[in-house]
């Protein structure tokens, strides 16, 4: 590897100064109610970062926003230091190659007249990605552990597991920088939750993807995220190493987090520290 490759610098995904309100009315004088103020990070590729906070936070606005599916009433979106707005398919092409999607849901997000491998090659199609489909179709279902004898199956003749593979592995078919999991393992149970997560966090760390990780399952966000911030009212009221916020959380809303869970198990992954995490008392 040379030294121009080593000092490349990484693909980066920025929120800055992001504000988003809604208007609880048509009426043109109605107060808008924010959902956003004012909302800053970066995450660069190969880092995982953690967006935590309750129902009613803003993560699902925020998410919106940065999958140019949503503008900001103010702030911008910046991905590699381009501008990202809402608009064509055309126009947001390349951006979708290159940021994607993993759904909460993916039996009622995924076309159930679809078959697995069809459900793979369709983003390739549609945006154009160059390349042999079929062997990318292969590579990306193979990538995610799915055997070849579930290739022509259905979404709904799938188990809850094997479906979020099927999404994980649409996403990873165009071979991103960045993918955005929103609550990706909320449906699962344990066995299959922590199959997940693992093979998240593999492909992570592998690939050197950048995760933006949406949860309030802080069980999953020490196992898998280096980095978190924490929404409460719509603005960041904590950020920093997930270890540190969780071991020492100083908002509320982050201690009401911490406070919800009596025990956490030890992270498996390099990138957290080994010891195990235990909610503490609030102290007063």
């Amino acid at each position: 590897m040379t030294a121009e490759t080593d000092t490349a610098p990484r693909p980066a995904l920025r929120a800055t100064g992001v504000w988003h309100s809604y208007r609880a009315s048509t009426r043109r004088r109605a107060p808008a109610t924010p959902a956003l103020a004012n909302v800053s990070f970066t995450v660069t590729a190969g880092e995982t970062l953690g967006l935590v906070g309750r129902s009613g936070s803003g993560k699902s606005t925020l998410l919106r926003i940065l999958l140019a599916l949503e503008r900001p009433t103010d702030g911008e979106i910046h991905l590699d230091g381009e501008r990202i707005r809402p608009g064509s398919v055309r126009s947001l092409r390349s951006f979708r190659r290159r940021v994607q999607y993993i759904p909460q849901d993916p039996a009622a997000s995924l076309d159930p007249r679809m078959s697995v491998e069809q459900l793979v090659r369709e983003p390739l199609a549609r945006l154009d990605v160059a390349g042999q489909h079929q062997h990318l179709v292969r590579t990306a279902l193979d990538g995610v552990g799915l055997p070849a004898s579930l290739h022509r199956q259905r979404v709904r003749e799938l188990s809850g597991g094997q479906a979020q593979r099927v999404a994980i592995a649409r996403a990873l078919a165009t071979s991103p920088h960045f993918l955005l999991a929103d609550e990706p393992v909320s449906g699962l149970d344990l066995p299959r939750r922590n199959r997940v997560l693992d093979l998240l966090a593999g492909l992570a760390q592998h690939r050197a993807l950048g995760l933006i990780f949406v949860s309030h399952d802080l069980d999953a966000v020490s196992r898998l995220c280096s980095r978190s911030i924490v929404l409460h009212a719509g603005r960041v009221v904590e950020a920093g190493p997930t270890r540190d916020l969780l071991d020492h959380p100083c908002h509320p809303a982050t201690q009401e987090l911490v406070e919800a869970v009596p025990r956490l198990p030890a992270p498996r992954h390099p990138f957290t520290d080994p010891t195990p995490f235990t909610a503490r008392p609030r102290t007063t």
